[in-house]
């Protein structure tokens, strides 16, 4: 295995576990905005709370194109 090759295999099990980390968490904070949906919660509130999630889920879409790079870039090694 080369160095590069070793550097893209380091990188690409980081952006798994981001990945994974976030996509947790992104599944936790809209399940806590379902539980919560009748609460006397600010409409205001729950729209942060909501864009919140959509960024983290788009950072998410962005971490798995990078993962498809990386795993493009090992395949073609």
């Amino acid at each position: 295995m080369t160095r590069d090759e070793s550097e893209l295999k380091a990188e690409l099990d980081e952006v798994e576990a981001r990945i994974e980390r976030l996509s947790r968490d992104a599944a936790q904070m809209r399940e806590e905005i379902g539980q919560s949906w009748d609460a006397p919660t600010d409409s205001a509130e729950r729209a942060v709370l909501l864009t919140n999630v959509e960024q983290q889920e788009a950072l998410i879409g962005n971490l798995r194109n990078r993962r498809e790079q990386i795993l493009r870039r090992l395949g073609s090694a």
